[in-house]
């Protein structure tokens, strides 16, 4: 039996909650980020990455702001990509 899907509600600049589904988590230089699917738009295959943060029990969702950080991250995940396709 599979489980359940992870549902991760954030809040976009306009105040608009948006959910999205917990894809996977990768590290990258010893920080964690999240890979999420938005869950409204099923037809897209938009990744979502966020920067992964615990604090205390509580997993932080954040907005990677910088551009060299969202690269690297989105190029490893990339490269992830490549591998399952061989």
């Amino acid at each position: 039996m599979a489980d359940e899907d992870q549902i991760i509600e954030t809040i976009d600049e306009n105040g608009n909650v948006i959910k999205f589904e917990l894809f996977d988590i990768v590290e990258v230089d010893e920080q964690e980020y999240a890979l999420l699917l938005p869950v409204e738009d099923e037809e897209s295959d938009e990744v979502v990455l966020m920067r992964l943060s615990k604090d205390g029990d509580e997993y932080l969702f954040e907005t990677i702001d910088d551009d060299e950080e969202f690269d690297r991250v989105a190029e490893y995940v990339e490269s992830l990509e490549d591998e399952d396709e061989e």
